[in-house]
């Protein structure tokens, strides 16, 4: 089973799309254990949407899509709005 998932830094006001077999442990690496990369940046990060794919390749077409263009749109108009709510 993979997991793509939608963090959200609520001191910087920014999201981050990503795709994983561990979900638990790939927050942990967010938040606590990576030394270096974009999202160390703007710690902590919460989870706020959550979708499960069978397979690794579905997984992968959807984060590609949620980091689109149309995909942003949908995170900022939909998927946050409704976390807050």
């Amino acid at each position: 089973m993979y997991h793509v998932y939608i963090l959200y830094s609520q001191s910087h006001h920014k999201t981050y799309v990503g795709f994983t077999s561990d979900l638990e442990e790939r927050l942990k690496l967010h938040n606590c254990y990576s030394k270096k990369g974009w999202s160390i940046r703007y710690r902590p990060w919460i989870v706020v949407y959550t979708e499960i794919y069978k397979d690794k390749k579905s997984a992968m077409e959807r984060e590609k899509y949620l980091k689109s263009g149309v995909g942003r749109d949908l995170i900022h108009k939909e998927i946050l709005p409704s976390f807050f709510h």
